[in-house]
C-alpha cells in the first residue's frame, strides 16, 4: 500500500497545485478532502496556466480518478465553470472519471450574502474572508442544517430545507446586516438546474476510494490552504474553516487513517501570508518587494498581494509535528536568486523566552515574538536549469541542508521554477 496525502506546512499557497500535479503521474486516484472554492492551485504546463479552485489538480492527466471528498463544501455554480472550462481546453475528455461525494455540503447564495456581510461589518477587525461562503457553509453543516450534494435530487426535500433556512438567512440579513434577502424562488429554480447538470457525477465516493485501495491502487490525498490556517491549529480566528492538517484526510474522503502511508508537507522556500493576522517574519522592505514580484504573489483566487517574508521554521516544525509529515517538498527556490543574503527564522524571543517548536496560541503574544535569525549568503546563478541537488548552487544547497536539519524530515523534492520539469526529485512518495 502507498497512499500519500499533500498538505501546506505554512498559511497556504505553498504551490501544492504544482506537486500534486507531479506527484499524480503515479497515482491512479487524487482526491480533494477539504476546503472548497476559496482554495486556488494554480499549474504551468507546457508555459500553460491553469487554475483550479474545486477541482483537484490531478485532472490534468488522462486516466486518473479525480474525487471531490464529503470533506469539501461545494459550489455548484464553480464546479459546472470549471468543468466546462477544462472541457474546452482538451482537459476533459469523455472518459474522465470525475466524482463528487453525495455527503459533500452544498454551498447556497445565502452563504455568499453573509460572508460578504459580515466581513463588510468587521471594520478592523476583518479576518480576511474571500467572501465565497466557505465558512458560513461550515457552519451550517456544523449546526446539522446544511444542505447535502445528495439532498438536490430530492426536489420535496430540498424545498423543505431551503425554507427553513432561509427563514433564519433572510431574518439575519434583513434586519442583522441590512441588506436585500433572497429568493426562495429563484434559489430553488437555479439549484434544480444544477442538479441536472452534476448528477452523473455524484456518488458515495468513499466506495470508490476503497476499492481503488482494495485492489491496490494508489491515492494521493490533495488539500487546500496550509497547517497554520487549521480551524484548530492555526492562527485562531485568522485561520480557514475547516480542518488543514493530514488528519483529515481521512475524515473528508471516508477512509481510515490507516490508509494513508506517506504524508509530504509543502515548504515555500520563504513565507507568504494573505490576508489578516500576525506575522513575524514579514518583510516590508525591498526584499519583501523581491520576493512579492519575483515571486508573483498573488492569490490564485482572490487576486489580492501576498504578504512576504522570510522562512519561518517555527511554523514548519509545528507543521511537521501536527501532520505527521515525512516528507518535505519545497517550492519556489528560484524567488531567492539574486538576493546577496537569505535568512532563516530558528526560533521566537517573547519576553524572557525562546520558542522553537511552536507558535504561542495567543494572537497577542504572536504579534509579540522577535524571529530570532541565521543568516546564509545567497546566491546570483540561474537554478532553473538545475535537475540535481549537485548543480544547484553551493549556497543554495547549504540553505536547503539547514532547512532539512530545522524541520526534522527530509526533502523528498525542490522546486526550481513553475513548470512541472523545473524540479529536482529525491525520492519517490509512493515508494519511499
Amino acid at each position: 500500500m502507498a497512499n500519500v496525502a499533500v498538505v501546506g506546512t505554512q498559511w497556504g499557497d505553498e504551490g501544492k497545485g504544482k506537486i500534486v500535479d507531479l506527484y499524480t503521474e503515479e497515482a491512479d486516484v487524487v482526491a480533494r478532502f477539504q476546503g472548497g472554492n476559496n482554495a486556488g492551485h494554480t499549474l504551468v504546463v507546457k508555459g500553460r496556466k491553469t487554475i483550479l479552485h474545486l477541482i483537484p489538480s490531478g485532472i490534468l492527466h488522462p486516466g486518473k480518478i479525480c474525487i471531490i471528498g464529503n470533506g469539501v463544501v461545494f459550489d455548484p455554480a464553480v464546479f459546472l465553470t470549471e468543468v466546462e472550462e477544462l472541457t474546452q481546453a482538451g482537459f476533459l475528455p469523455s472518459s474522465t472519471k470525475l466524482y463528487v461525494s453525495e455527503k459533500a455540503h452544498v454551498i447556497m447564495p445565502y452563504h455568499r450574502s453573509i460572508d460578504q456581510a459580515r466581513e463588510a461589518r468587521s471594520s478592523g477587525r476583518k479576518i480576511g474572508t474571500t467572501g465565497r461562503g466557505i465558512g458560513p457553509a461550515y457552519e451550517d453543516k456544523v449546526a446539522r442544517t446544511g444542505i447535502r450534494v445528495g439532498d438536490l435530487f430530492d426536489e420535496n426535500l430540498f424545498g423543505e430545507k431551503l425554507r427553513h433556512a432561509l427563514e433564519e438567512k433572510n431574518f439575519l440579513l434583513k434586519n442583522f446586516f441590512c441588506v436585500e434577502p433572497l429568493s426562495e424562488e429563484k434559489i430553488a429554480a437555479q439549484y434544480m438546474a444544477f442538479a441536472q447538470k452534476i448528477k452523473p457525477f455524484v456518488v458515495d465516493t468513499s466506495l470508490i476510494l476503497d476499492a481503488e485501495i482494495k485492489k491496490g491502487g494508489k491515492v494521493l490525498f490533495e488539500g487546500a490552504q496550509g497547517c497554520h490556517l487549521d480551524i484548530d491549529h492555526g492562527t485562531y480566528p485568522y485561520v480557514t474553516s475547516s480542518n488543514t492538517v493530514s488528519g483529515n484526510a481521512s475524515c473528508g474522503s471516508g477512509i481510515g487513517p490507516n490508509r494513508i502511508s506517506t504524508v509530504v508537507g509543502i515548504v515555500k522556500a520563504y513565507t507568504t501570508r494573505v490576508g489578516e493576522g500576525p506575522f513575524p517574519t514579514e518583510l516590508n522592505d525591498t526584499t519583501g518587494d523581491h520576493l512579492q514580484k519575483v515571486g508573483q504573489e498573488f492569490g490564485a483566487t482572490t487576486g489580492r498581494k501576498r504578504r512576504c517574508g522570510w522562512l519561518d521554521m517555527v511554523l514548519v516544525r509545528h507543521a511537521v509535528r501536527v501532520s505527521g509529515i515525512t516528507a518535505l517538498a519545497i517550492t519556489k527556490l528560484d524567488v531567492l536568486t539574486g538576493l546577496k543574503k537569505l535568512k532563516i527564522c530558528v526560533g521566537y524571543h517573547l519576553g524572557d523566552k525562546l520558542l522553537t517548536d511552536s507558535a504561542p496560541a495567543s494572537l497577542k503574544a504572536l504579534a509579540a515574538c522577535e524571529p530570532v535569525y541565521e543568516e546564509f549568503d545567497g546566491w546570483q546563478e540561474n537554478i532553473s536549469p538545475a535537475l540535481k541537488m549537485s548543480e544547484l548552487p553551493e549556497n543554495a544547497r547549504k540553505y536547503l541542508k539547514r532547512l532539512e536539519e530545522l524541520s526534522g524530515a527530509k526533502i523528498t523534492l525542490v522546486s526550481v521554477g513553475a513548470g512541472r520539469e523545473e524540479t529536482i526529485q529525491l525520492g519517490n512518495p509512493f515508494q519511499d
